[in-house]
């Protein structure tokens, strides 16, 4: 089964912003854009302005369901809470924020019974 993952980036742009004499990034200082390298100096005008956009990507999580991927997944052995067998196998997922820990997926060997585990 497979679930997207939507991804928005937004990029921020502004234009005309490197030196047409020396190429290197200009900076804006008093209503003007500089050059740090060789010094050229151009006023900001209307079509220097920040541009905001936004792109849109899907990714798609693959879950295991194949009966013969299962077989080459680690196994773990825990108690199941519906058969009480004491065989898993066992996968992790990032679901949430980058910077939390990650979700662990656990599917009986006996009875398909699928949970998971928060750290």
């Amino acid at each position: 089964m497979n679930y997207p993952r939507l991804n928005l980036i937004c990029l921020r742009i502004i234009k005309a912003m490197f030196c047409p004499e020396c190429k290197s990034m200009m900076i804006s200082s008093g209503g003007q854009l500089k050059c740090r390298k060789c010094g050229y100096i151009r006023k900001i005008d209307g079509t220097d302005q920040m541009v905001k956009k936004k792109k849109r990507s899907e990714n798609e999580i693959v879950i295991v369901e194949e009966e013969g991927q299962i077989k080459t997944m680690p196994t773990i052995q825990i108690r199941c809470p519906k058969c009480d067998n004491n065989l898993a196998i066992w996968w992790l997922r990032q679901l949430r924020a980058a910077d939390e820990s990650e979700v662990r997926f656990f599917r009986c060997t006996e009875c398909q019974h699928t949970w998971r585990q928060y750290d």
